[in-house]
């Protein structure tokens, strides 16, 4: 094997397409033709003499030697990228730190903890990207992320198989709540029990591809009646307000409801708790990175109430 020819345009595009897992996806996020990524990912295959990609009908998966060359090349480009911004003179705690975040996190956590960091460190930059949490740990692996807020739900798995196992640290654990118009009769009281749920109509997010069904109440032992499906939980929350039905909601997403909602606590049944972690490759973060997540670690703490 010889890479002494490998460009750093391959190493990113093989970067791009370990990520999205298809080269349809990562070619039209390049802005490239997907033969020119076939062609680039020919070339690191021939430098490494064995396969990195295994080709599948939905896509493709690392091999194991893609495994190695991808945590390679994740060092090498994130070493020429720390090397443009010595260059450019940016101060230790300027740069851009990238934030991947699941979707409830993004109406309360993360506004506030990116104000916060604005208050305190003006230099460092935020970019961050809403994903399912299989794409997000996927963009962790890549490198494309230095951090993602993910949920976490019991039996509490590692969210991947992949060595090193991601570094996590858990900001909050709460219980999942239920969301009901405020003119329903189960928002008469602050709780209900789990056989009130039964002939309910929903509000859920799809259950395609690597998203699982959202909004539904874990264990309803009956065949749940969808009223309507939205991604958004906010939309979820709204169509809420307007009595279109009910929706499950983590509990830190209860200072962002609307006027014409209640939240409230569920009985019966096993108790459904729910995780908001933060997890990050295995590796001492820069500083902009350690900075945002002692921001993310405080705003978690700010929110955070016995449940």
């Amino acid at each position: 094997m010889d890479f002494t020819d490998v460009s750093l345009v391959a190493l990113r595009v093989f970067r791009e397409v370990a990520e999205r897992s298809t080269l349809t996806s990562a070619a039209a996020a390049l802005g490239y033709t997907q033969s020119a990524v076939s062609r680039q990912i020919a070339s690191l295959e021939r430098a490494a003499g064995a396969p990195l990609l295994e080709r599948r009908r939905d896509g493709v998966r690392l091999t194991a030697a893609g495994h190695i060359v991808l945590r390679r090349a994740v060092t090498v480009l994130d070493q020429i990228d720390a090397t443009a911004r010595e260059l450019a003179g940016q101060p230790a705690e300027a740069g851009t730190v990238r934030l991947g975040w699941f979707a409830s996190a993004g109406s309360v956590l993360l506004p506030r903890a990116i104000a916060a960091l604005r208050r305190s460190h003006p230099a460092i930059t935020v970019s961050t990207r809403e994903g399912s949490t299989p794409a997000l740990v996927r963009a962790l692996r890549a490198g494309t992320l230095d951090l993602a807020l993910l949920a976490s739900m019991p039996p509490f798995r590692p969210f991947d198989t992949e060595s090193p196992p991601l570094t996590v640290r858990t900001l909050s654990e709460r219980s999942l709540r239920l969301a009901v118009p405020a003119t329903h009769p189960l928002a008469a009281g602050d709780s209900v029990d789990i056989a009130d749920l039964r002939g309910q109509r929903w509000i859920a997010g799809s259950s395609s591809g690597d998203e699982k069904l959202m909004g539904v109440w874990p264990g309803l032992d009956e065949r749940p009646v969808i009223a309507h499906t939205a991604r958004d939980w906010l939309a979820k929350l709204h169509l809420v307000a307007a009595g279109c039905g009910l929706t499950t909601v983590p509990a830190s997403l209860a200072p962002a409801a609307p006027p014409g909602v209640r939240i409230l606590s569920v009985h019966g049944g096993p108790e459904e708790r729910r995780r908001l972690v933060l997890a990050r490759l295995p590796r001492p973060l820069p500083e902009p990175a350690a900075r945002l997540a002692d921001a993310l670690r405080t705003a978690a703490a700010e929110l955070h109430t016995p449940a």
